[in-house]
C-alpha cells in the first residue's frame, strides 16, 4: 500500500465522518425543538381543553418526547 493510497482514505473518511456527525448533531436538534414545540402548545391548552382530548397534564412531557423522537 503506498503512501498516496492511505492518504486517500483518510482524505475521504475524514469528510464524511464530519458530515455525519453535523447530519447527527441537525437531526436532534431539529428533534429537541420539535419537542420544545410540541410541549409549549400542550402547555398552553386549557385543563378543560387537556380533558376534552383525554389527556392528564402529567402526559405533556410524554406526548411530547413521543411527538419529537418516536418518529
Amino acid at each position: 500500500m503506498s503512501a498516496l493510497d492511505l492518504f486517500s482514505r483518510s482524505a475521504v473518511s475524514k469528510p464524511s465522518r464530519m458530515s455525519g456527525f453535523i447530519n447527527g448533531l441537525s437531526l436532534r436538534v431539529q428533534r429537541y425543538r420539535t419537542y420544545r414545540q410540541t410541549l409549549e402548545e400542550l402547555e398552553n391548552l386549557s385543563e378543560r381543553e387537556l380533558a376534552d382530548l383525554g389527556v392528564s397534564p402529567l402526559q405533556l412531557r410524554s406526548i411530547a418526547y413521543r411527538a419529537a423522537y418516536d418518529s
